[in-house]
This record gives structure tokens, sequence and C-alpha cells, in this order.
């Protein structure tokens, strides 16, 4: 059975969630299980994070933070380090996820979500817009930001 898990309702998942996090992204553990941390203490909208289960292992995340690691600092907060163990794609996974947080935002007070990605059709499918180009902090190449509005 597949379950979509809210670490703010779950805090004992939370170190294994920034392991695990951090092994997919390769971000320091530590900035994982602060936001994680800081998503189970403070009670604010942001950051929240989410992990999918299957029985007891990790097969899927994502995060919503203030910002990804951008220059538009104006486009917040972001859908960060969206992830599917690869023997579990192409079976809507993701898509689930993505529909989970917008609707979890939504309940937050929060309609808006922009999330940056290099992938150029694949969040369409899920109802996100293609909005603009952003420059990543240290990075040479633009990537694409999307935007999300929950109606």
């Amino acid at each position: 059975m597949i379950e979509i898990v809210k670490l703010r309702e779950h805090g004992e998942l939370a170190q294994r969630a920034a392991e695990w996090f951090h092994q997919k992204w390769g971000i320091p553990m530590e900035a994982y299980a602060e936001s994680i941390d800081a998503c189970i203490t403070n009670r604010e909208a942001v950051p929240q994070w989410y992990i999918v289960m299957e029985n007891d292992t990790i097969i899927g995340g994502l995060g919503v933070i203030e910002n990804d690691f951008h220059n538009r600092k104006d486009l917040t907060p972001n859908v960060c380090a969206v992830y599917v163990e690869e023997e579990y794609r192409c079976q809507g996974i993701a898509g689930e996820m993505l529909n989970f947080v917008c609707m979890d935002m939504k309940k937050k007070g929060i309609d808006t979500l922009y999330l940056v990605t290099d992938h150029t059709s694949f969040y369409e499918r899920y109802g996100w817009k293609f909005l603009c180009m952003v420059q990543g902090d240290g990075e040479q190449d633009m990537s694409r930001m999307y935007i999300h509005k929950e109606v």
C-alpha cells in the first residue's frame, strides 16, 4: 500500500526522510533536517515536507520551501526536491504527490506554488504552467520556472 505522509504529523520519520532526500539530491543532510524540523515545530505554512511510503520504505518525496536556490525571490513558495524511486516511476506517483501538496497548501491559505526544473513537459501534465526562466544560485544555465494556481 502506498501512502503520502505529511512529515509535520510524523516527526518520528524526520531523520529517515532527511537522509533519504540527502541521498537523492546531494544537499547536506543537515539542511534537510533543519527544514523538516522547522516544518514539524514551527507550524507555519512553509516549509512543508512530504514522503511517499510503501509499507516501511520511502519511495518518493518532495518539499515546499521559500526559495529553491534561484534569483527570483518574489516567486515563492517553491515545490522542491521532487523525487520518485526509479522502480516506482510511470505509475502516477509524482502526479499524486504534486496534487496532494497543492491541495494541502491551499488548506494552509497558499493557492500559488512555484517550481524550478529542467524538465520541459513533465509538470504540464499536472496543471503546472511555464512562467519564465530563472537563474539558479551558482549555475551558468537558466532553469525553467513553473507556476501552479489552485482555484
